[in-house]
């Protein structure tokens, strides 16, 4: 099965589902979820405007390894900051680094012009990644 799993979680609502698929994933096997959150910025013309706080951030990523340790899963985590534009490369990097042989990731649900002028990270990652990429979807979202 999967021995190294990453698991790039945002602070969508769907996070704690993506947090128990992995931890599933990896039990069986024994595997290692590496968890990376990305403390994002958007640029807006000559401004960077953080999109959450560090201690927002800390906070998802910290939520997600105890829940893993508690249910004894081996896992460790990373909080990058970067730009929403660089948050794709970020995942990539992360995933060669760690040696992952399974990408868990939400996809955000946006309408066709929203997807045109902001692609979604998860088209971006899985279009060009080299191992499988598990899409968990938010079933509370509306795809409206």
């Amino acid at each position: 099965m999967f021995r190294n799993i990453l698991l790039a979680l945002d602070s969508c609502p769907a996070r704690d589902r993506l947090v128990t698929t992995a931890m599933c994933l990896a039990g069986p096997s024994r595997g290692t979820v590496h968890v990376l959150h990305v403390d994002a910025t958007a640029a807006t013309g000559t401004e960077a405007v953080a999109l959450e706080d560090e201690l927002a951030a800390r906070q998802v990523l910290n939520q997600a390894l105890r829940t893993l340790h508690e249910q004894g899963v081996p896992a460790d985590g990373e909080l990058r900051d970067g730009f929403i534009t660089d948050i794709p490369a970020l995942i990539s990097s992360a995933a060669e680094r760690y040696g992952a042989d399974l990408l868990i990731l939400g996809p955000h649900h946006r309408g066709l012009f929203a997807s045109l002028v902001n692609p979604r990270v998860s088209d971006a990652v899985s279009h060009t990644a080299r191992i499988p990429v598990l899409l968990i979807p938010d079933t509370t979202a509306s795809t409206a």
